[in-house]
This record gives structure tokens, C-alpha cells and sequence, in this order.
């Protein structure tokens, strides 16, 4: 941003936190290498394999600082595959490995630090997209009503591993003290994309749910889903600095899936 800097974030990582971290996702994909493999063996009749893209709007919830709020809805992609794995004639369990765009936006006056000003709040008029990209793994309970075509709904937790995280800045202003009033008449220019890997967990966990509808094409089915995401933990890893904040999103995809195995 020209001669103005935004000061460099500080990790303060926890060593229990992240080992407690560590050790869920270890659980999880131990979990998907059970399902996938024993628990395919057992119900190998019931299988069905299928993928799925879409859009997501994600959002930035909460928000304890100045600097962490007044986040709005982004776009970004969807897409991945899946396995469910039928316990009766109208219940499953479907496990996923999804590319999920998480994060959010903020666009006109907004806080900034600069290095030449430690901890003198100043402000500009910009646009600011923090994009925060996971592979999540959900497991999801379905209950389907009806024939095909048929609807059906889903719940379930999920765990993300963060695949990057930026933000991307625009736009040009001059910069504000808390009271509105410019410093001086000099625009700054705030293009950039910034890596923020060291400011963000490398885990995210949450619970997931919505609903959808299969209906037969060719030899398997199209499926229309709308989901909701909604994280639990904070993303950040130094939240005294950066405040707290947590990921949600709505999904929408179409996808399709067929029988590993007949009857």
C-alpha cells in the first residue's frame, strides 16, 4: 500500500490447543478410512458414490474487535465427492471430502493499522475480502421421504483443514482518525493480495444441515441439495489481537451419484 504498511499479525499459538486440533483430524479421517473400508464391506449392497459442485456464500460471524467486524456475504466455490451408505430403505450416512470456500467481505470505511501509527486507530474507504479455503469433511445423517423422486434432509458435524487464506484489498482513500476527519489530502493506495495462513487455525469444526432432492437419471440420480454450515470454532489464532470470529455459509450444488453395488 504504497509507503503505509499494515503491521505484520503476530501468532500466539496455544500447544494444547493445537495438538487438541491435531488429534480431531487424525480422528476424522481414521473415521472415513473405517467407513470407507469396513463399514463398506458390511453394508457394500447399500453404497453410493457420487459428486457434487455448486456455490457457496460464506460469512464471517461475531466479531470482538473493531478490526474483526462488519464482515458481509462473499461467493466462492463448491464442489467435491461423496459416499452414503445406506442403513435402511429411507436412512443413510453420507461422508464427504468438499472444496469449501469460507471467509467474508467489507467494503467502505473500515479500520486500519499502519506500522508509522502503533495503536492509533485510523480508518479508509476500501473494499477488503477476507477468502478462506478448506477441505471439510462432513458426516451426515439423511432421512429420505417418499419414492424417487424424493426428498430428504441432512445433519451432521464437519471438520475443515485450511487449504489457504488471503485477503484481497482495493480500491484508494485517504486515511481517517476516529472522528471522520482525513490526516491529509495524499491518497493511499490499498491494492494487495496478502497470505494470512499464520492468522488463521489450520482446523475448523462445525455442524452442517439442509435439505434436498434425489430424482433417477440414467443409471443413477441427480441430486439437488441447499445446505447450511455453520462453524464453532474461532478461526483465529491469536484472537486477543484479532479478535474472535467464526466461518458459516449456505451451499447450494447439483450433483449426481449411482449404485457401487446392486441388490
Amino acid at each position: 500500500m504504497n509507503a503505509w504498511k499494515r503491521r505484520g499479525l503476530k501468532r500466539a499459538g496455544k500447544p494444547w490447543t493445537s495438538a487438541f486440533f491435531n488429534r480431531a483430524g487424525q480422528a476424522a479421517a481414521v473415521l472415513l478410512v473405517v467407513l470407507l473400508a469396513g463399514g463398506g464391506r458390511l453394508i457394500a449392497e447399500q453404497i453410493r458414490l457420487g459428486f457434487h459442485g455448486g456455490l457457496c456464500i460464506p460469512n464471517i460471524r461475531g466479531g470482538t474487535t473493531e478490526q474483526s467486524k462488519g464482515y458481509t456475504s462473499r461467493l466462492g466455490p463448491f464442489f467435491g465427492f461423496f459416499a452414503d451408505f445406506g442403513l435402511g430403505p429411507n436412512l443413510s450416512l453420507c461422508t464427504e471430502m468438499n472444496y469449501a470456500s469460507q471467509g467474508g467481505k467489507r467494503d467502505g470505511m473500515q479500520p486500519v493499522t499502519m506500522e508509522q501509527l502503533p495503536g492509533v486507530p485510523l480508518y479508509a474507504d476500501f473494499h477488503n475480502e477476507a477468502i478462506l479455503d478448506y477441505l471439510e469433511i462432513p458426516l451426515l445423517l439423511k432421512v429420505a421421504f417418499g419414492q424417487r423422486p424424493r426428498i430428504f434432509a441432512e445433519a451432521g458435524p464437519y471438520i475443515g483443514f485450511r487449504i489457504k487464506a488471503r485477503t484481497v484489498t482495493s480500491g484508494s482513500s485517504l486515511l481517517y482518525d476516529p472522528s471522520g476527519i482525513p490526516l491529509d489530502s495524499q491518497l493511499i493506495s490499498f491494492e494487495g493480495d496478502t497470505c494470512i495462513c499464520n492468522d488463521i487455525h489450520r482446523i475448523n469444526a462445525g455442524i452442517s444441515g439442509g435439505i434436498g432432492l434425489e430424482a433417477p437419471f440414467g443409471p443413477g440420480d441427480i441430486v439437488l441439495d441447499l445446505r447450511f454450515s455453520m462453524g464453532l470454532t474461532n478461526i483465529q489464532s491469536d484472537p486477543e489481537l484479532n479478535g474472535k470470529n467464526h466461518t458459516g455459509a449456505m451451499i447450494m450444488s447439483l450433483g449426481y451419484c449411482f449404485a457401487l453395488r446392486g441388490k
